[in-house]
């Protein structure tokens, strides 16, 4: 497909449904132009995004502004965002869609925050559950197709999908053994992760409702972004 997308994403350092969309696009290395807005701006998301929200991918005249629709979306048009083997596909679409719906505690308690390190006071219930559902899913996906990656060998969709809480478990000091461990490490070096992290870090914005998560989850040990602006 020739044509270049332009994918509408927010501030780097907080927005999870950005990175999903745009991890894929790097690592498959399709072209597309970035838009970024920021966060907090009244009424700019409505004048590319009919809901609203972030992400939003343009090809041309068609709009589409959900991110597993837009993975579906370049499914159809690019080779690798699902994996080949059909099992391996089924097992990373289901992984997916219950990661676009589910885990509300771990989104509203350890929102993504990429730059900042915290020492956690006490977990909820509902978030350590959360934490040991996705470490099943990312230990089931590893043990069945192989990894290093959760549906096999190349990074695809379902990878994406949870850069975000790669992020979030590194942030809030979430612990792990075995495979899943080493899973973590894989993402945390991967080039399109990377090449996030370092824009995020770049960021002197800060966003008062996302700094505010950050108190009440517990202590800051360690902030790497840059300084905010005065």
């Amino acid at each position: 497909m020739s044509a270049m997308y332009t994918l509408h994403i927010a501030n780097k350092n907080y927005s999870s449904w950005s990175l999903r969309p745009w991890a894929l696009l790097r690592a498959l290395d399709i072209s597309f132009a970035e838009r970024l807005h920021r966060l907090g701006v009244t009424g700019e998301f409505r004048s590319f995004s009919p809901s609203g929200r972030v992400p939003c991918l343009e090809d041309g005249k068609t709009v589409v502004w959900d991110s597993l629709a837009i993975v579906e979306y370049l499914a159809e048009h690019h080779a690798g965002v699902w994996p080949a083997d059909p099992q391996a596909r089924a097992w990373a679409r289901c992984a997916c869609a219950e990661m676009h719906s589910g885990f509300a505690a771990l989104r509203n308690q350890h929102g993504m925050n990429v730059g900042v390190r915290v020492a956690v006071s006490q977990r909820s219930a509902a978030v350590a559950a959360d934490i040991a559902r996705i470490v099943e899913l990312w230990q089931q996906g590893l043990s069945c197709f192989g990894g290093p990656f959760l549906a096999g060998k190349e990074f695809c969709a379902v990878d994406a999908f949870f850069a975000p809480v790669v992020f979030r478990f590194r942030s809030y000091g979430v612990t792990m053994n075995g495979a899943a461990a080493g899973y973590l490490e894989t993402m945390l070096a991967h080039p399109a992760l990377l090449e996030w992290e370092t824009a995020a870090l770049a960021e002197d914005f800060r966003e008062a409702e996302h700094e505010a998560e950050l108190a009440n989850a517990g202590r800051v040990s360690a902030d790497f972004r840059a300084a905010p602006r005065s």
